[in-house]
């Protein structure tokens, strides 16, 4: 009973209680335990799984030992510079060389600690031995990643135990 074109009417449409429609609620359920209680969950259980670490991939430690000893060399490249800049700004070098000319005996030695440990020879010094470590870190991490694997299969490898908590 409407116009051409329009819509009818949801109500017109559906006859009470036709499938798909859910049926009004004629009254409200009590609450349980009284109004503004509200009841704790239940405690659950903690699972537990025993695994056994039997084997680790050579080429996954290669890769993250690689990764975490470049990070290292970096670090100690940064902490040689700082350090060598610290020990500038306080004066440390000038009161070694007054304390070493003082020993030697004559005031003007001329020797200087800044001419023989300059910030470019610490900074390159660190950088050398910054390799060396990637180098060797990596390498050894990749020979203790074989060792396991052969030890492993002699006794099993190592017992973790992981829960849900």
């Amino acid at each position: 009973a409407g116009a051409p074109g329009q819509r009818p009417a949801a109500a017109a449409q559906r006859p009470a209680g036709a499938p798909g429609q859910r049926p009004a609620a004629t009254a409200q359920r009590p609450a349980q335990g009284g109004p503004g209680l509200v009841k704790p969950a239940p405690k659950a259980k903690v699972r537990r799984a025993r695994l056994l670490v039997s084997k680790v991939d050579p080429w996954s430690v290669l890769k993250m030992a690689f990764l975490l000893s470049v990070a290292l060399g970096i670090v100690t490249v940064v902490a040689a510079i700082v350090l060598w800049t610290v020990l500038d700004l306080t004066g440390i070098f000038n009161q070694v060389d007054s304390l070493l000319g003082t020993l030697a005996g004559s005031e003007g030695s001329g020797f200087e600690l800044k001419k023989i440990a300059s910030l470019g020879q610490v900074a390159s010094f660190a950088t050398i031995i910054a390799v060396v470590n990637v180098v060797l870190l990596t390498a050894l991490s990749m020979l203790s990643a074989v060792l396991y694997n052969i030890s492993a299969t002699l006794v099993g490898g190592i017992g973790v135990t992981l829960t849900d908590d």
